[in-house]
């Protein structure tokens, strides 16, 4: 039997049996639609910290954007080039009570938003496009060379309830930016796609309210006979109703159809999609800072894009609050490289394997920037940070080699990680607990 790309995605999408949709047709979890008894029995699944646990979205870049080189922690040495167009021009801002100087793009973010924005200053240790796969791998610091992103969704889909722990990428521009989990490449899914497969009048999303009643009407001779009265009870707390699910069905759908490309706007909306429906813990997307400005006039580009980059952050944090998730999901960054700083970079920059800059943002993290740069064979980068407090230190316990599985640890820490689960997972590094809320 031929399987079209529409069955194919929907199964990827919401697994076998189109468990998923079910699922959100009908507000109980996945685990417990796939086995019924077994969930009973097993009293839910074991998860992370439920207080602690978050969604993420990760914007990732195999082209190495200069996102470094102008965020707060580098303005403090004048000898570092920023841009000297009018919209990027120095500006102070706050974080949690902390005064830094940055580019002005970054100063226009609300001040709650701010608040919950970390930057840390790591070294990547590789100035090669391709190998942005080994940067999300840490560089080899996860044990079996898993990477960031399919270790954060393994840990969180648990607690979260979602269809599938595999992260999604929505927002690939090259191959190097595809993820792979236990070892298997995962596909690549455009905005344009998942609007073609969920909101066409026969898509699936328009049939919500007849499969919540088939699937319940299916349940319930379980739920009479084998769920004890607080099982019930439990479950009964779970199950959507008729008219909560016609309103699901229709936020979605108006969402949906306001996709258009696969831009970033695009990429925002079909993240804030997949979450809602619970598909997975982490989806990836793509948000230019500038690229790969090796002959960039004037910066003018890096400029231009750190002011659009900045924007998609906004309006991220603005769709994730009227959806009432700013405390459910974190925005994190990770890239293959930074890019050069000194004087000599004002029409252009090169690969930095000693500096780039991540950015955290969400209710775990603590408004600051973590670590910072120093002069670095003729350029600059980054420097050993001290754990506790996260600032830049020459006596720091993370020298720069192991800021990146630091950031690592970090993140997962601040989704509810445990310690043993962080030392057996990454096997370097150490916890950032001054990055933490």
């Amino acid at each position: 039997m031929k399987v079209t790309r529409r069955e194919a995605l929907m199964s990827v999408l919401f697994g076998a049996g189109y468990v998923g949709l079910r699922a959100l047709a009908t507000g109980l979890p996945a685990s417990f639609l796939l086995n019924p008894r077994r969930a009973l029995a097993a009293g839910g699944a074991m998860c992370v910290d439920p207080s602690k646990a978050q969604f993420v979205i990760l914007a990732t870049s195999g082209q190495g954007d200069p996102i470094n080189a102008n965020v707060p922690g580098t303005y403090d040495d004048p000898l570092i080039t920023h841009s000297t167009d009018p919209t990027m021009v120095k500006t102070p801002l706050t974080l949690s009570g902390q005064s830094y100087i940055a580019a002005q793009p970054w100063s226009t973010l609300p001040q709650a938003v701010l608040d919950r924005t970390c930057f840390f200053h790591l070294m990547t240790n590789t100035p090669v496009h391709p190998k942005e796969p080994d940067v999300l791998k840490l560089m080899g610091s996860i044990y079996q060379s898993e990477m960031l992103p399919s270790l954060l969704a393994k840990q969180l889909a648990p607690c979260l309830g979602t269809v599938q722990a595999q992260p999604v990428t929505v927002g690939a521009t090259t191959p190097s930016e595809g993820l792979v989990y236990d070892g298997q490449a995962l596909p690549i899914i455009p905005p344009l796609s998942l609007r073609e497969t969920l909101a066409s009048p026969t898509g699936p999303l328009t049939t919500l309210q007849p499969l919540r009643d088939q699937t319940l009407a299916q349940l319930d001779e379980l739920y009479r006979n084998g769920a004890s009265p607080s099982q019930r009870a439990y479950l009964d707390s779970l199950v959507t109703s008729q008219k909560e699910v016609r309103s699901i069905r229709q936020d979605l759908l108006d969402a949906l159809a306001g996709i258009k490309d696969n831009s970033v706007t695009s990429q925002i909306t079909a993240a804030m999609t997949l979450i809602q429906m619970k598909v997975t813990p982490v989806v990836a997307i793509h948000i230019p800072f500038g690229g790969d400005n090796h002959h960039d006039a004037g910066l003018q580009n890096e400029a231009a894009q750190t002011v659009s980059g900045v924007a998609s952050i906004a309006s991220l944090m603005s769709s994730l609050a009227a959806a009432g998730l700013q405390d459910q999901v974190s925005f994190l960054t990770l890239n293959v490289f930074g890019r050069t700083l000194g004087p000599a970079n004002t029409d252009g920059r090169q690969h930095n394997q000693n500096h780039q800059v991540s950015v955290a943002i969400g209710k775990p993290f603590r408004g600051g920037v973590i670590g910072g740069v120093a002069p670095l064979m003729g350029d600059y980068g980054a420097v050993a940070i001290d754990s506790k407090t996260g600032k830049a230190s020459a006596s720091g316990d993370i020298s720069a080699m192991d800021s990146l599985a630091s950031f690592g640890k970090t993140a997962l820490a601040a989704v509810g990680v445990d310690a043993t689960t962080l030392s057996t997972s990454i096997t370097t590094g150490t916890v950032i607990t001054g990055a933490l809320a």
